[in-house]
């Protein structure tokens, strides 16, 4: 027992530290603090009283709701032909005027001759989109204003689960009065969708499918 306790506290320890990428969503310094107490004052230190702007984020820790109108189209199209012919003669020696021969067939007469030709063409065709909303958090605020946002839903459903990420920088400006952003405003965009469950799984290929369908397979 005394040789197993240390293996337990091992696996506790890892226990209690899985599953901590969800709180890399909100650092440190995005965490909201309780307001301070109040002493019957009509201003009180460190807590916001905004009666004449608008309600948009730009602090660290403000939210605002992220439309995704991502759509990309993307068509690809080659033709290449060759074609190379090549013919070279020698003609037999001759001797006393005569051609060299034996039995009627010239002897050191040779021709060669050549012929290759090579056609391709390929063609790709690639079409995504990708609507809906999510909110997201600023978690930092640059020294020229820019925001940097991070956020991501999480959608269980009974066959499986779907995961949307968004991350990247904002500027104020482009943020509506309603604190919507569009997602193509969002530079060094990083946006990600995924689904894992029954459902993925039968969307996949299999490792021999794409074995077969891979670069290593030399046929």
């Amino acid at each position: 027992m005394r040789a197993l306790l240390p293996l337990l506290a091992l696996l506790l320890g890892a226990c209690a530290s899985g599953g901590g990428h969800r709180d890399e969503i909100v650092p440190p310094e995005a965490m909201a603090l309780p307001p301070p107490p109040s002493d019957g004052a009509i201003y009180t230190p460190g807590v916001g009283l905004a009666l004449f702007e608008d309600q948009r984020a730009r602090r660290v820790g403000d939210l605002l709701t992220v439309l995704l109108v991502e759509r990309t189209d993307a068509q690809k199209k080659a033709n290449s032909a060759s074609k190379k012919e090549s013919k070279v003669g020698i003609d037999g020696p001759t001797l006393l005027g005569r051609p060299l021969s034996a039995g009627g067939v010239p002897l050191l007469e040779t021709e060669l001759g050549g012929k290759q030709s090579f056609n391709g063409g390929g063609s790709s065709t690639q079409s995504n989109a990708l609507s809906g909303s999510l909110g997201v958090m600023v978690l930092r605020v640059l020294p020229n204003g820019t925001l940097q946002v991070r956020g991501s839903k999480e959608i269980t459903l009974n066959q499986g689960a779907e995961t949307i990420f968004v991350e990247g920088l904002v500027r104020p400006q482009d943020i509506a009065a309603d604190n919507t952003l569009r997602s193509d405003r969002i530079a060094n965009a990083r946006i990600s969708y995924a689904g894992k469950g029954a459902l993925a799984d039968a969307n996949e290929m299999g490792w021999l499918a794409r074995f077969f369908n891979s670069a290593l397979f030399p046929f």
